[in-house]
């Protein structure tokens, strides 16, 4: 959870995209940093030479903004692979809010419910409800030809019942939107704790 240096006057929150394999997290972030308009924006730190996310991407993003306080949003992507459940597993400690990145694709669906109920799982043996963490749903890939009608992907993915956003990454469309709602929720989630 969010970590408040009083001394430096700094809190630090961690944002992390979830979802499955080849769903768009990379190119969301990559997208958001070219969209935000952050003070200290960087470039993205990946651990990756292919198109697929090997360990994780990592962006930092930081802003004068509560009460004083600089805050810093350390944002990540999770590999997607199944083959890389500990890593997401180890990236999702001490998060503090989680977009999960939809693959609009129909053919994709069983793969999307999957990385949902793996996400749910490790939330839980975290000691945690998931209504207990900020989750943003983003349909991305809603260009395509063979996209799931919006309102099945919401009946069958959005099991969280949380506010959901549809996005096009490539083009950089409904990327900044989930984005902003899971830093409101993180921020709100902080002022009641």
């Amino acid at each position: 959870m969010s970590v408040i240096n009083t001394v430096k006057k700094e809190i630090n929150f961690k944002i992390v995209y979830c979802g499955p394999g080849l769903s768009g997290k990379t190119t969301t972030l990559q997208q958001l940093q070219n969209q935000v308009q952050a003070k200290s924006k960087t470039k993205i730190k990946s651990l990756s030479k292919t198109e697929k996310t090997l360990f994780f991407d990592f962006l930092p993003l930081s802003s004068n903004g509560i009460k004083g306080f600089k805050t810093r949003f350390q944002v990540y992507t999770v590999p997607g692979q199944p083959l890389y459940e500990d890593s997401r597993k180890l990236l999702l400690k001490g998060v503090d809010g989680i977009i999960f990145v939809v693959d609009s694709a129909l053919e994709r669906l069983q793969d999307n419910l999957d990385s949902s109920e793996e996400l749910r799982n490790h939330i839980q043996k975290m000691g945690y409800a998931p209504k207990d963490i900020p989750i943003i749903i983003q349909y991305n890939k809603r260009d395509l030809p063979d996209a799931c009608a919006l309102d099945e992907l919401r009946r069958v993915v959005n099991t969280f019942h949380v506010a959901d956003f549809e996005s096009v990454a490539l083009q950089g469309k409904g990327i900044l939107e989930p984005f902003q709602e899971c830093l409101r929720q993180v921020i709100l989630t902080l002022k009641t704790a």
